[in-house]
């Protein structure tokens, strides 16, 4: 279809999943947003809204709180597609333990709930969606992006036109190996063999976010050795996972307490990459974390 006409955008997707979150971004990026609209409006509602506008910009939310939405849908989806006009579909999603803890924290009521519990909701709305998710242009799954990180995404495919693909976000975490491997982590590396900051009576009580701690740790030889290793490595792996449409990767680099060495690498991998253009985030889990007894 012609890239002048206009942009259409349909969000849907399971409940807490990020469509709120997906529908705000399309806001700021000058959308008509449209929330809950009955499917069997959504042709009349575009020709009305767009007519011979040609760079009109219109996103609709539609779901399973419209009990009517999966029947009327794909045939409405298909009439506009027929239209001569491109529509995009942007379906979100998320894995049901995510889901479920998000329920949880905010204590909304998911529209499907009965008797069953909100576990049961959950699997019910997938099953419902399977075949609206079969016709999505674009799948977000959510399940480790934060707000910040899902509005980028959004935002970014938005303004190449629904073209392009979703961007994979990079987590850059340290952690302590006394407080367990993280269990949501993709790669982990160990390196309790870089000289420990702790050992030195200036630096012990400051962490790897300080320029002490962090010059005493990147000028070590066995720093520049493993990063000279690590980098290319990364850069190798991150476009593989990417092309396998992971939505998002965690490096977890490890220590003793979480506290130095991991922290100083993290900090030199997220300045590293970010200058690259990958979208990354840094998590600290232990830093400030008291030692278990």
């Amino acid at each position: 279809m012609s890239e002048s006409l206009a942009n259409l955008i349909i969000i849907s997707g399971l409940s807490g999943s990020g469509k709120s979150t997906a529908a705000r971004a399309l806001e700021d990026e000058h959308y008509f947003v449209v929330d809950n609209l009955p499917a069997v409006f959504l042709k009349d509602f575009f020709e009305l809204r767009i007519g011979n506008e040609k760079d009109s910009r219109v996103a609709v939310v539609v779901d399973v709180r419209n009990r009517e939405f999966l029947e009327a849908f794909p045939q409405s989806l298909n009439d506009i597609r027929h239209s001569g006009r491109r529509v995009d579909l942007f379906f979100f999603d998320a894995s049901d333990e995510v889901l479920f803890r998000r329920f949880s924290e905010t204590r909304r009521r998911h529209p499907l709930l009965e008797s069953g519990g909100v576990p049961a909701a959950i699997r019910h709305e997938r099953q419902m969606l399977e075949k609206v998710k079969a016709l999505a242009t674009h799948v977000f799954d959510t399940s480790g992006l934060t707000v910040h990180e899902l509005r980028r995404k959004v935002m970014e495919v938005s303004r190449q036109g629904g073209k392009g693909h979703v961007p994979m976000s990079v987590h850059f975490q340290s952690f302590g190996f006394r407080f367990g491997i993280p269990p949501e982590t993709d790669m982990v590396f160990d390196v309790r063999f870089l000289r420990n900051p702790h050992f030195v009576d200036t630096l012990r009580p400051l962490t790897g976010i300080n320029g002490a701690v962090r010059e005493y740790v990147v000028s070590s030889e066995g720093f520049q050795r493993f990063f000279s290793f690590l980098v290319p490595l990364l850069h190798f792996l991150l476009p593989e996972f990417e092309r396998e449409n992971k939505s998002y990767c965690t490096i977890s680099i490890g220590c003793t307490a979480g506290r130095h060495r991991s922290v100083a690498v993290v900090e030199e991998l997220f300045r590293c990459f970010t200058r690259n253009g990958v979208i990354a985030e840094v998590i600290h889990r232990d830093l400030g974390r008291e030692a278990e007894k």
